[in-house]
């Protein structure tokens, strides 16, 4: 497979080049940063005044919805003033859905169009039928006689079209004959591609969005084996659809794009985040600078003897072997556990003391790691470690090792703490034999040993790992590897193992060493948690997680759960899907998705969505357990599943009727007492 070539290195892909105006896409080109304007289109002054906004803070191509022919007439009169405010090399998009007659007016004012081929000149009924080939055959006439207007006036006019797949919003076409996969998904913009080709249509650019990463990674992936392979490499527009806003939000969307922007795939990006869009362009910008740089460092891996042996279109975990952990274990089935390093020793006590907030929560500490240079400093730590195991007694300690720590050391240290202990080493003189007195130490004390492995020298670490027992051990890594491809090192590392029959857990360190862009900041210390946990998470990879870059023990802990909830990994609390406005909203989604959350954010497990309309709105939504959709000005759908189960509701009425309908389906609890807001009249302040 072409695209598993890339997946150890810093190779970009390969495009053509498309332009959208005055800016080039693909090809040489820098990755593009893109957002979308949540304004009424039809009230021009505002979306002239947000369309500058957006250029100001560095947005790039600027989208604007056209749901209706009246909003693309307005198109006319945005470009002419957003060009009279002096930003006529900054292009427009025309965001298109169901109306061909939308599109062919908008073509005429703007510099690209987005087109959804789930939902353009296509039925989208949810019905359930068979289609035989004659009749595919005849639903594909019907679609190209549609479409190929646009296609070209496209040409004509000079104008770019992103073919923009949605997950939620494939054609019944699509979804009977390839079902709501990642398949369907890139078969239903491949039969518009060919559309366009057929009318001499080549400035295309292509995306795959969902709100899932994993399904998002997937999409993508498979798309770039089948355009390369039989049609041109045109350049790839990337995001993750309802990410949500705040944390999460960034979370789940640096973890599909950034990820595969670390693949090399991808050309422009938008982050989309239920807030105000300018809020979304420092999101994307420090995405694109992560992975340029790393681009900029070449291909600095060395060639792999084997491949890595797992189909990258597919989601599979990578099976591994269990260690004890704490009061539980890791590997195997269990979800990736958490652990957090303290990296002062006698700050131990402090970082328990923090960490014992979550204790009894559905996000606990499982483990503190903790570095020790040498035998004075594991003495010193005995008073500290008994400290921290009285106020986390189910949390595990493991012991990072400098390299003067001797067995003899870690036994009278073991003898003297009750509980369980793990060590990490990474190998170095005396060869296997000191490593395996340490692993047999390390399953006395009911833990594991843990090898910070190099994966460029693993042949030799193989030898290593073969003589000694197959349990309680764990691999890790802590540096970035060649050419700073952490995403890369830990594959490698992954394939390593797996050639030879290896099985030992793998533990995912994010550690300074492994940071993507110098010395981040806030932003860039969660982006990385994202893409290096996250990526590597939606790869099957990860029965162990440490955020080692967030000096707070309690945010290394939040981080890390964030980051495995965002992948699918391990659910902690509730997952809320949210679309980030437009000018087909129906409502105030940043109030409402707020609101929503203070009344729904105990209830772990539960996915509701928030959606401004019904355009993406039942698709996007697939697999969420409840959704909250506009349906009309002031009025809200309430749906379970794909299943509208109350229609037209008041929206002063929508908020405890999706509470009822939680509750009426078995899905509720009641929050923890100190969660409840005070009874009137007692506990307030004064």
């Amino acid at each position: 497979m072409a695209y598993c070539a890339s997946r150890f290195q810093t190779v970009r892909r390969r495009t053509v080049e498309v332009k959208v105006g005055a800016v080039g896409v693909g090809g040489a080109h820098p990755i593009r940063v893109q957002s979308m304007t949540t304004s009424d289109t039809q009230d021009v002054d505002a979306t002239v005044r947000e369309s500058i906004a957006l250029a100001e803070a560095g947005c790039e191509i600027v989208r604007v919805t056209a749901p209706n022919l009246a909003a693309a007439r307005c198109l006319r009169a945005i470009r002419e003033r957003f060009s009279a405010a002096g930003f006529g090399a900054v292009p427009l998009v025309a965001d298109i859905h169901f109306l061909p007659a939308a599109a062919l007016e908008a073509v005429e004012h703007v510099e690209k169009v987005r087109v959804n081929p789930g939902n353009y000149a296509d039925k989208k009924k949810f019905a359930v039928r068979e289609y035989s080939d004659a009749e595919y055959d005849r639903e594909l006439e019907r679609l190209a006689a549609a479409c190929a207007p646009l296609m070209r006036r496209c040409r004509e006019l000079g104008r770019a079209l992103r073919i923009g797949t949605n997950h939620g919003s494939l054609s019944d076409r699509i979804l009977n004959r390839y079902g709501d996969t990642p398949l369907g998904m890139v078969e239903s913009a491949l039969e518009f591609v060919r559309i366009a080709e057929a009318a001499g249509l080549h400035a295309l650019i292509l995306s795959m969005k969902a709100s899932n990463p994993k399904v998002m990674i997937a999409a993508y992936r498979l798309l770039v084996e089948r355009l390369d392979a039989a049609h041109r490499p045109y350049p790839l527009h990337l995001g993750v659809t309802e990410a949500g806003d705040g944390e999460d939000g960034r979370i789940k969307g640096a973890i599909g794009i950034g990820s595969l922007l670390l693949d090399g795939l991808g050309d422009t990006i938008r982050v989309s985040l239920t807030e105000d869009s300018v809020h979304e362009i420092p999101v994307a910008r420090a995405l694109a600078e992560r992975a340029q740089r790393l681009w900029g460092a070449g291909a600095a891996a060395p060639a792999e003897p084997a491949a890595e042996g797992i189909d990258p279109f597919v989601y599979a975990r990578r099976p591994a072997a269990v260690v004890a952990l704490g009061g539980g274990r890791a590997g195997g089935d269990e979800p990736p556990r958490v652990i957090v390093r303290v990296a002062d020793p006698a700050a131990l006590p402090a970082a328990a003391e923090r960490l014992a907030a979550l204790a009894g929560t559905d996000t606990p500490a499982e483990a503190l790691l903790v570095p020790v240079a040498d035998a004075a400093a594991l003495a010193a730590l005995r008073p500290a470690a008994a400290a921290a195991a009285a106020r986390l007694p189910g949390a595990g300690l493991v012991l990072e090792l400098g390299p003067a720590v001797a067995p003899t050391d870690l036994a009278a240290f073991a003898a003297a703490r009750p509980g369980r202990l793990g060590f990490v080493r990474r190998p170095g003189p005396g060869g296997p034999g000191a490593l395996a007195e340490l692993a047999a130490l390390a399953r006395r004390a009911g833990g594991f040993l843990a090898l910070d492995l190099d994966p460029d020298a693993y042949p030799e670490y193989g030898d290593t790992l073969r003589a000694l027992p197959g349990d309680g051990l764990v691999v890790t890594l802590t540096a970035p590897g060649p050419g700073g491809h952490p995403l890369g090192a830990y594959r490698r590392l992954a394939a390593r193992l797996r050639a030879s029959g290896g099985r030992a857990p793998l533990w995912i360190r994010l550690t300074p060493a492994q940071a993507l862009a110098g010395a981040p900041d806030g932003l860039g210390r969660l982006l990385d948690a994202a893409i290096l946990a996250g990526g590597l998470l939606c790869d099957g990879l990860g029965d162990l997680v440490s955020v080692e870059t967030e000096a707070d023990p309690l945010r290394a802990a939040r981080l890390a759960y964030n980051v495995l909830q965002a992948a699918g990994a391990r659910v902690s609390k509730t997952e809320f899907v949210a679309c980030p406005s437009c000018g087909r909203t129906l409502f105030d989604l940043q109030t409402t998705t707020r609101r929503i959350r203070e009344k729904t954010g105990h209830l772990t497990g539960v996915k509701i969505a928030i959606m401004g309309c019904i355009v993406n709105g039942p698709g996007e939504m697939a697999d969420a357990d409840f959704g909250y959709v506009g349906g009309a000005p002031g009025r809200i759908n309430l749906y379970v599943g794909r299943d509208c189960v109350q229609f037209n509701i008041p929206q002063a009425e929508a908020d405890d009727r999706l509470l009822a309908l939680i509750r009426a389906r078995g899905r509720w609890r009641e929050p923890p007492a100190a969660a409840r807001p005070p009874p009137p009249g007692r506990g307030a302040s004064v």
